[in-house]
């Protein structure tokens, strides 16, 4: 039995989850509301509060779907009672981020302005010029937004100069030695 898959979702006060009949998973909190299709084979039960899913067989696809799906709807659940947070940096001399209005305006070393637009559920906060906070209730979406910003400037690894998480560490080369 997969490890995942078997663990019950509690379903905290103020969320409500509903099932159609082609299992597409509705999920509404306090922070807004998401849905995901979940593959028709699973079986989810909802009773007392507490949410279970089922597979059918212990075939090689079941297995490995049985804990995708309970990590969706769990995934789902936080995000619309918490939501989802990266938090970027920003490092080198003259590199710097500012907001103004819904756009994210980068000085990244370029010869022009890097502007990105807020874009749906997301939202982007710059406490300070070198962190970019981006905020969402979609876990897939805030990532894949947080890697595009991070792709605008990658950090090098000679000098860590370029944006990186902030948990991310950068594997840093020696440069070119003068030896003959």
């Amino acid at each position: 039995m997969s490890r995942i898959g078997k663990a019950p979702i509690t379903i905290p006060a103020g969320v409500e989850i509903k099932v159609d009949e082609a299992n597409v998973v509705t999920v509404k909190g306090p922070k807004g509301e998401l849905s995901t299709a979940i593959n028709p084979a699973m079986k989810i039960d909802i009773d007392a509060g507490v949410l279970t899913i089922t597979r059918p067989s212990d075939d090689k696809e079941h297995r490995s779907l049985h804990g995708l799906s309970r990590t969706l709807i769990n995934n789902m659940v936080v995000g619309v009672t918490e939501g989802y947070k990266k938090v970027l940096e920003v490092n080198g001399v003259g590199y710097r981020a500012a907001k103004e209005g819904n756009k994210l305006v980068m000085n990244l070393g370029f010869s022009h302005q890097v502007f990105v637009e807020e874009e749906g559920d997301i939202t982007i906060d710059v406490p300070n010029p070198n962190q970019i906070v981006i905020n969402g209730i979609d876990k897939q979406h805030v990532g894949q937004f947080a890697a595009d910003v991070r792709g605008k400037r990658p950090p090098e690894p000679y000098k860590g100069k370029g944006i990186k998480y902030a948990d991310e560490v950068i594997r840093r080369k020696e440069g070119k030695t003068g030896a003959k």
